[in-house]
């Protein structure tokens, strides 16, 4: 995708961006793109689901469908039966990575990248609030132990000193449930929450804290390329490497059928960044940078941040069976 500007006047074709949020489980959807290079072409579906994350990283947020979508209908739109673009086609899922349709497929929300796109045309650039903290899962046993009731919200292990967290008098075993008004039913709710709200902006927290729910105010900061702690809510990497990182889980190590227990999962790697450069994948699992073990996100900002342009950075990452070392030098 991208965003242009036209500067001849006059009249063009185009389609209306309808409201995301609208759609409902069942609703009739059309997609159209390019897939396997036949072009123009049209499948129809159903929403199979919403909200769906893939692990691709801290901001998933997947419109599901059942419309075919193959190889080259990504960018295509997915549009409802108004004619509006309700969703942009992005990933299949296939058994085995195939390749090919079985009836799962997903598109970014229009409501989405509708922000990006405000964003991209006033400021040039995407700019996405920061609360300073880092986040996991709420598991069931979790949930038990706190006294929570059922699993919900999301645990905050870690804290930045640098961040608006310290301000906002958040504690380590806080569980946020609450975020500017909006429910957090699960900790993927809360790094795309913050992402989307306004820099600046003071906002209500809703904590569990002591089996009782407490109330914070917070101002939101914005989240900068500097590796900080490299994401809305800290699930993702530093910036200046173009590394999407994310904590592992035990759903993760389930879902994506993990060895290891500890360590950074690498969900996305930014194009032509130094990661890229580097040989480093998506799926590998950091274990190790300069010779020191990396647990979780809070290790590895402490070796990470105060490196400077042009440092050079040892990984060593888990890939299946085999351990191996990288280099990547530090960028702007």
């Amino acid at each position: 995708m991208a965003l242009i500007k036209l500067k001849k006047k006059g009249k063009y074709p185009f389609l209306t961006l309808g409201d995301s949020d609208r759609l409902k489980i069942g609703d009739w959807v059309v997609a159209i793109g390019n897939p396997l290079g036949l072009e123009h072409t049209v499948t129809a579906g159903i929403v199979s689901g919403s909200g769906r994350s893939l692990g691709l990283g801290p901001y998933d947020d997947f419109i599901q469908t059942d419309a075919a979508i193959n190889s080259g209908n990504s960018g295509g739109p997915l549009l409802n039966l108004s004619g509006e673009v309700i969703g942009i086609n992005a990933v299949i899922a296939t058994p085995g990575g195939a390749g090919g349709n079985v009836g799962i497929g997903f598109a970014i929300p229009t409501n989405l990248a509708k922000g990006v796109v405000t964003q991209l045309k006033e400021k040039g650039r995407v700019v996405r609030g920061w609360m300073g903290v880092i986040i996991q899962e709420v598991t069931p046993e979790l949930a038990r132990s706190y006294g929570l009731g059922e699993p919900r919200g999301a645990l905050i292990g870690d804290i930045d000193p640098t961040g608006p967290g310290v301000d906002a008098k958040l504690k380590r075993g806080d569980i946020v449930v609450k975020f500017d008004g909006r429910e957090i039913k699960n900790w993927q709710d809360l790094p795309l929450t913050v992402a989307n709200t306004e820099v600046g902006k003071k906002v209500k927290i809703v904590v569990f804290r002591d089996k009782k729910e407490v109330t914070l105010d917070l101002t939101v900061a914005e989240l900068k390329d500097d590796g900080g702690s490299g994401s809305a809510a800290g699930t993702e990497g530093s910036q200046k490497l173009g590394l999407t990182l994310r904590e592992i889980t035990p759903e993760m190590v389930t879902r994506q059928n993990l060895a290891e227990r500890e360590g950074l999962y690498i969900s996305a790697i930014e194009g032509d960044s130094p990661a890229a450069e580097s040989g480093l994948s998506v799926g590998d699992v950091i274990i190790e940078v300069d010779d020191q073990a990396v647990k979780n996100m809070s290790d590895y900002q402490k070796i990470v941040r105060p490196k400077k342009k042009d440092d050079i950075l040892r990984f060593l990452v888990k890939r299946g069976a085999n351990t191996m070392f990288f280099t990547v030098t530090v960028g702007e």
